[in-house]
């Protein structure tokens, strides 16, 4: 593995430069002082940005654009096709991924902060640095939303708090060197990549040891996990939980919620009430990923009153219960949902939250993820309303196992809930403006491309 050190910067070529992701890694690289290039297949707001800080960036990508760099870095959906990919092959030049490169830039850091977990690991990533950021502490972030306050997915800050998201899809936290951890739950998801949930909790398990084993390593775990002491047996860093048990080190008491559905709660740590507090974003669910937030920030010696304040004001990312608007007289939601457990989360918050009817308009993602938990999708959903369901977003995937949303559909009817599966946007739009009443609370909801129907209702 070749060694990224800040100390000693060298030459580092982005074969797709343009990605949200790559692009945050390029810009950090930038600051200290490497020499970036970079290629993708047009023009965009982030490249013309990282060209603005120095970075040499070609169109389209071409075996002429690896010139002699001192590594190539590529992402998951680079093929070995790839031209650039193939030149780099063919000069010798030392190859890595870009999850490898994440975890290389960790080792320049004294605190390198790592939030995973199947769901809500945006927004746990996002409280945290809200929360280091009122305290001065200058934490460089990479996070996988759009969080307003650092004026998008990245901030470049000082050397000793790093703060990431740590992903596991095809295993890419393992080439991570966190020093704090934080384990949010653990469900079936990525089947397309995964065995099953057994081969899911072996990769967790499998990260939470990459953390130093010591005084150096500090891992904060939810305690509602199943067969908690799988994972923590055997762990010999500081380690602290959280959860909805009374067993836990942290947990909740006494939650209300305001007329928009965002949550208060007497904070409990170790069985003693800490404080009281007050969240700016909806939902029950929140008040647990604000634990975990509040567990690393008190690790990091930040004050109760600072993080409070943080916690207060965080409103959330993007595609995180997101109002959109109003259009004739209902409310536009939209939310990154595509797991039943994000769905019902989601769903609960949104029930508190003032309507008169819920409706969601849902886009399955990925045809595995549908076909391996159809039966908790149709569960999760039928606590809305109404349902519209449209085509499934197919991401990476081609439909090799037989599903449709139709077939989701059919669930949810045996649930005894209203459905409809439509599969083109624009009928979608038109169903909506002929039904969806004033007073009503319209959510859009999954990975894909869905929020372009709020969107384009709400421009109409």
């Amino acid at each position: 593995m070749y060694q990224i050190d800040f100390n000693n910067p060298c030459s580092i070529h982005f074969i797709g430069i343009g990605g949200i992701s790559m692009s945050g890694l390029a810009e950090i690289l930038l600051s200290e002082g490497f020499k970036i290039s970079g290629s993708d297949m047009k023009s965009s707001e982030l490249t013309e940005h990282l060209a603005s800080l120095g970075a040499r960036i070609s169109y389209p990508q071409s075996a002429d654009n690896i010139e002699e760099p001192d590594v190539v870095v590529y992402t998951a959906a680079i093929k070995p096709d790839n031209p650039e990919f193939r030149a780099a092959l063919i000069k010798g030049i030392p190859m890595m991924p870009r999850a490898e490169l994440l975890g290389e830039l960790m080792n320049n850091y004294e605190d390198a902060i790592n939030v995973a977990g199947t769901h809500g690991k945006t927004t746990t990533t996002s409280m945290i640095t809200e929360i280091f950021m009122e305290a001065k502490a200058d934490p460089t972030v990479t996070v996988g939303g759009i969080l307003d306050s650092i004026g998008g997915n990245i901030r470049v800050g000082g050397s000793k708090y790093f703060i990431a998201e740590a992903c596991e899809y095809t295993n890419s936290f393992l080439s991570f060197f966190p020093t704090t951890a934080v384990i949010l739950n653990i469900e079936a998801d990525h089947l397309d990549f995964f065995k099953d949930i057994d081969d899911i909790r072996n990769s967790f398990k499998s990260f939470i040891k990459r953390l130093p084993q010591d005084e150096r390593g500090f891992l904060v775990f939810n305690g509602d996990i199943r067969d908690k002491e799988f994972f923590l047996s055997d762990i010999k860093c500081r380690t602290v939980t959280f959860g909805h048990g009374k067993e836990n080190d942290f947990t909740a008491e006494n939650i209300s919620y305001d007329a928009f559905a965002r949550p208060s709660y007497d904070l409990i740590i170790r069985g003693e009430k800490a404080a009281r507090i007050e969240l700016g974003v909806t939902g029950e669910h929140n008040v647990y990923n604000s634990l975990a937030a509040i567990a690393v920030a008190l690790n990091a010696d930040i004050d109760m009153e600072c993080i409070k304040r943080a916690l207060k004001r965080f409103s959330g990312t993007e595609r995180r219960f997101q109002i959109k608007g109003e259009v004739n007289g209902f409310t536009v939601i939209d939310d990154y949902a595509h797991h039943p457990q994000e769905i019902e989360a989601t769903l609960r918050a949104a029930k508190m939250y003032p309507h008169r009817k819920l409706w969601v308009i849902f886009q399955p993602h990925t045809y595995s993820r549908t076909k391996a938990l159809l039966d908790d999708f149709a569960k999760a959903l039928s606590l809305s309303d109404e349902i519209i369901l449209t085509d499934i977003y197919a991401a990476r995937e081609k439909n090799e196992v037989g599903i449709s949303s139709e077939d989701l559909a059919e669930k949810i009817r045996l649930n005894g809930k209203n459905v409809n599966y439509i599969p083109a946007f624009s009928d979608i739009e038109s169903f909506v403006l002929k039904n969806v009443q004033k007073g009503d609370l319209l959510i859009t909801m999954g990975a894909g491309d869905v929020v372009n129907i709020g969107e384009n209702l709400i421009s109409r």
